[in-house]
């Protein structure tokens, strides 16, 4: 007597997701008129008319960035970013890299299993464990800095990135959970009830079912905590001296007693801002997804 091969973990409900995939994709959005899309273009040249002038003036000599009123149409020049380059700006940068990336991933790691327990496969008394998750952002980080320092400098960890990390993971860990929890509370009971039916363990779920349809959610969480974690200064300023110290530290080292070098200090900031702008626009489709994920029933 033969038997049927039995179907992979997952294979049941891959037509599920294509088929969520396709009406996603096909779903019409009502069009705006006309007068609503010049506001929202206007809205937009407004939000970013600021960065605009950062990035003009980082193009500028010192002599032309301080007049007032200020001239846009001076010469433009790429001296401030050799200067930039001088004072090897690539450590400040790389200790960020690190310390935001590897936070994230990290945030994410946990964040993800306990979102799932939290929504789909919840526990008992589960507000009164997100209450628990939030509280830990009612304490304001100056009142909790000096017993860091103190704890950081008993075990030795002062100017190290990843004393960093473990700060950022803990700081963004609360704001992920709380993000995932109500991305993963829209995910198709339907779904993850053939997962069960084909036999897929927890491991499974969570890697090949969850994660690919709450990806616009896991895109919008993991930017979110990166931004967060690559401007966070005031830790970064106080625990690291020389060798981990990160771009926002960087900046600040352009005001000084002799004054604001304001061209210098733009083209710093127009590098610094590069990652995080180049991460949201590579993941602008998922995160617009994410962000609106279940404001519409």
């Amino acid at each position: 007597m033969t038997h049927a091969a039995l179907p992979a973990p997952g294979a049941g409900i891959r037509k599920l997701i294509r088929r969520r995939d396709r009406q996603g994709e096909h779903g019409g959005a009502p069009r705006l008129s006309p007068l609503w899309t010049f506001i929202a273009w206007l809205t937009t040249l407004a939000f970013f008319a600021p960065v605009a002038w950062m990035v003009l003036t980082s193009f500028h000599q010192e002599a032309d960035a301080a007049t007032n009123p200020p001239t846009p149409l001076a010469a433009l020049t790429t001296d401030q970013y050799q200067l930039l380059f001088s004072r090897d700006i690539a450590p400040f940068l790389l200790n960020s890299a690190m310390a935001s990336v590897i936070s994230t991933l990290l945030v994410l790691a946990l964040a993800v299993p306990t979102a799932y327990a939290l929504s789909i496969k919840p526990v008992a008394k589960w507000t009164d464990v997100m209450f628990f998750f939030l509280s830990t952002k009612f304490l304001p980080a100056i009142a909790a800095l000096l017993p860091i320092y103190m704890i950081v400098k008993e075990v030795g960890m002062l100017d190290n990135v990843w004393t960093l990390i473990v700060l950022y993971t803990a700081m963004n860990l609360p704001i992920a959970i709380w993000m995932m929890r109500s991305f993963l509370a829209e995910v198709p009971k339907e779904i993850l009830e053939a997962a069960e039916v084909d036999g897929a363990g927890l491991l499974t779920v969570l890697w090949r079912i969850v994660a690919p349809v709450a990806m616009p959610g896991l895109a919008a969480t993991s930017l979110i905590c990166f931004i967060f974690s690559w401007n966070e200064f005031m830790f970064a300023v106080n625990l690291t001296a020389t060798q981990a110290s990160t771009a926002p530290v960087f900046l600040v080292g352009f005001i000084t007693n002799e004054g604001l070098f304001l061209a210098r200090l733009c083209a710093a900031a127009t590098l610094v801002s590069l990652p995080v702008l180049i991460a949201g626009f590579a993941a602008q489709d998922k995160l617009v997804r994410g962000l609106s994920l279940g404001a519409v029933k």
